[in-house]
């Protein structure tokens, strides 16, 4: 990833609303969520969001589909962990564990519920 195209999805995510669908967003991942779900989830005009929307999409960071009268969006998980690792990239200076606690911090909050792990 290139320093432009970083600064684009930070650009991109540094305004509260657009961070909060972003994130809605995230939790909704795979299936995604209708333009007007997110709207009424977020409490925003749908107008304002699709302002917000296009924004988070010409930073790669959400792509949209449309299905029938609707257009789903989803994150772009792929594009978000490149930014990360974008950010994280030099972090450690070849000492790996400077960034351990960061990498632990990381599988914590992604690892698999006890519901998950027993299906």
């Amino acid at each position: 990833m290139e320093t432009e195209e970083a600064v684009l999805a930070l650009a991109a995510l540094s305004q509260p609303t657009r961070l909060e669908a972003f994130r809605a967003l995230v939790r909704h991942e795979p299936e995604g969520l209708a333009a007007g779900d997110l709207a009424r989830l977020l409490e925003v005009p749908q107008n304002t969001l699709s302002a917000h929307l296009s924004i988070l999409s010409r930073a790669r960071l959400v792509s949209s589909e449309r299905h029938s009268r609707s257009i789903i969006y989803r994150a772009n998980l792929s594009e978000f962990r490149d930014v990360a690792v974008f950010l994280l990239r030099d972090c450690c200076g070849g000492r790996p564990e400077v960034c351990e606690p960061v990498a632990k911090t990381l599988q914590a909050c992604c690892a698999p519920t006890r519901k998950e792990r027993a299906r």
